[in-house]
């Protein structure tokens, strides 16, 4: 992937094939969860892995909370 566009601030579109088990769970949590969509739960999933992960940087950080904890300053977008 490399880092064209990361770490500017602004937003990069993804395409990713996803396994059918995998988005029929999606579809089931927004289903579920009418205060999630697509995006926020993709954004959510990769900045908590990378979380978990180790990377340490405030930024992401705080793009994981606020997909967590909609509603408050979005500064991160």
């Amino acid at each position: 992937m490399g880092d064209a566009g990361l770490g500017t601030g602004g937003t990069v579109s993804l395409r990713a094939d996803v396994p059918a088990p995998l988005l029929a769970s999606m579809r089931e949590f927004i289903d579920r969860h009418p205060n999630w969509d697509q995006y926020r739960l993709v954004q959510a999933a990769l900045a908590g892995f990378l979380v978990q992960n180790g990377a340490a940087s405030r930024d992401l950080t705080r793009c994981y909370l606020a997909n967590l904890f909609p509603g408050r300053s979005n500064s991160w977008q």
